[in-house]
């Protein structure tokens, strides 16, 4: 019998091992157990997050909040492929809406700030399930939250590879009344969430890859240049320097296109685009320092970086604009004709660009100085210094039913919907702001950046705009990143890897503890989440502050 003589590993072998372990972490291998643990946790707490969801989704019967602007804009979009006024003179049109009178709009375009892609989700359900319908026209938050919880469970994984955070993270999402809230409203923000969380998770699969690629690809790399003659050509020399190219990113893209519908539903998506942008390439920069490259620096702003933008920012463009083709490709649209009684002079640049796209960049001038402009009083308001404490979150609904109305059987009841965080989740991240900033300035945890990016991308931007009238409900925007944030403590708490099994196991019990504490909260407040009547007094002992009421 032939026998294969053993080789005992050079040092080159152990390099590349050591090279893997720091790029990559655990094998694969030893993580199959944990990972299937994990998707049965993830799935779990997706599926009663889905269920809760769902149940009631269409009470109360009625526009509510800004369901009043977005829910009509989104079958208008439907309807004519841009947004109208309602019909002048019409007398309650909500009521006729809800009626099964959807028919409510005049001839005249209506000046819409926002762009379409989160009204064509929204139309979406009411295309399934009729205008009319309460649940048709909330559908699509429902599904997007719900599908959301099991994507945020994923990234917890590919962060930390371990079960029970990974459970940790999809879990406290599914039991955060913010959150909760905005998954059962038609209104747009929810959807901004979901497109930037699934830029944020794409670019996370594209970490592994590029690491993969690069764990793969810099032996050969390595051999091919050590020992050959230094290359006369400047940039061959540079090449040199920087270490292997790492192919085409597809995932990149895909985060791209992603970004592109998240700015589709909101401009607030720009501020993702540019904080995830930086921070994919600031991984690509750790691991080309990590694998010894000698100028890892300008290696990754070459490599990587200008790749990178050129790969992301036209992409997200590209799919910005096709979202506008309801707009294009019909008449009547506000704007749409402006270029024609606005030609531009002969022979300029902007003679150069076709009228259709004038008019829109007109149409974005307008929108901009709405936003910009946007100064007026409204009980609800709020600065977003107070959004993670929750001072004053978000009314969406109240009624004040008394004895024999809407099932009461006391004297007074009320009925509510308040856009009420999860304390758990959010104060939990206010006071771990701080540790996780630390984790990721002083200890070098990647993690822990990627937890602030989406904090960064979502919450500081509003700084800029102090005397604008905004609202907390936009924070459900960055709440999946907060999430994150407790996570990454809930991480120190449970401890490393290494710690002995009664450390961890006592962690463990910790963790659960957390978790439990925020279920119960959630199961205490859903009445106010979810427009149950309760008596008033009830209710007030759920309303803690005046100022959340």
């Amino acid at each position: 019998m032939r026998r294969t003589a053993y080789r005992l590993p050079t040092t080159y072998d152990a390099g590349m091992e050591s090279l893997r372990a720091r790029l990559l972490g655990p094998p694969p291998g030893s993580l199959v157990r944990a990972d299937r643990v994990a998707w049965v946790g993830i799935l779990l707490a997706t599926l009663v997050g889905g269920i809760v969801r769902f149940v009631r989704l269409d009470h109360p019967h009625q526009l509510i909040f800004d369901e009043t602007y977005y829910v009509k804009q989104a079958w208008s979009l439907r309807l004519f492929g841009h947004e109208r006024e309602i019909r002048a003179g019409l007398d309650k049109p909500d009521e006729l809406f809800t009626r099964g009178t959807p028919d409510v709009w005049g001839d005249v375009p209506d000046l819409v700030v926002h762009p379409p892609v989160g009204k064509w989700m929204i139309a979406l359900g009411e295309m399934l399930f009729g205008p009319e319908s309460s649940f048709g026209w909330r559908f699509s938050s429902a599904v997007i939250g719900t599908l959301s919880i099991l994507v945020l469970g994923r990234v917890a994984w590919l962060l930390w590879k371990n079960a029970l955070l990974a459970i940790a993270a999809a879990s406290l999402l599914a039991v955060d009344g913010h959150h909760f809230v905005q998954s059962r409203t038609g209104l747009l923000d929810i959807f901004v969430m979901w497109w930037a969380l699934l830029a944020f998770f794409f670019l996370l699969l594209d970490r592994e890859q590029a690491r993969r690629r690069l764990a793969a690809r810099w032996g050969p790399w390595l051999e091919r240049h050590t020992g050959s003659p230094v290359p006369r050509s400047l940039w061959r020399r540079w090449v040199r320097w920087w270490g292997p190219s790492l192919g085409v990113r597809w995932w990149r893209l895909a985060a791209g296109v992603s970004l592109g519908l998240c700015t589709g539903t909101k401009w607030s998506g720009l501020f993702f685009l540019a904080a995830f942008g930086l921070m994919t390439v600031w991984w690509d920069m750790g691991a080309r320092r990590a694998a010894g490259a000698d100028g890892w620096f300008v290696g990754t702003v070459v490599r990587d970086g200008i790749p990178a933008f050129l790969l992301m920012v036209p992409t997200a463009l590209v799919t910005y604009v096709v979202s506008w083709t309801g707009w294009f490709v019909t008449e009547g649209g506000w704007k749409r004709d402006w270029a024609v009684s606005h030609p531009a002079p002969p022979g300029s640049l902007a003679d150069l660009v076709p009228d259709a796209l004038r008019s829109l960049w007109a149409y974005h001038v307008e929108m901009m100085t709405f936003h910009v402009g946007l100064h007026n009083e409204h009980k609800w308001s709020s600065n977003p210094w107070s959004w993670t404490v929750q001072w004053r979150p978000t009314l969406f609904y109240s009624e004040w039913p008394k004895r024999g109305e809407q099932g009461c059987e006391v004297a007074d009841c009320v009925d509510y919907i308040a856009s009420l965080g999860n304390v758990f989740v959010w104060w939990g991240a206010t006071l771990g702001l701080l540790v996780v900033l630390f984790l990721w300035l002083l200890g070098r945890d990647w993690r822990a950046g990627a937890a602030l990016s989406g904090v960064i991308a979502g919450w500081l931007p509003w700084f800029l705009y102090q005397t604008r009238t905004i609202y907390s409900f936009y924070a459900v925007a960055f709440v999946p990143w907060l999430v994150l944030v407790v996570v990454c403590c809930l991480g120190l708490v449970l401890g490393p890897a290494t710690a002995s099994p009664r450390r961890r196991r006592w962690g463990a019990v910790a963790v659960v503890v957390y978790l439990a504490l925020a279920a119960a909260w959630f199961v205490w407040y859903y009445p106010v989440h979810a427009a149950v009547v309760l008596p008033r007094d009830e209710w007030q002992m759920r309303m803690w502050f005046d100022f959340w009421t």
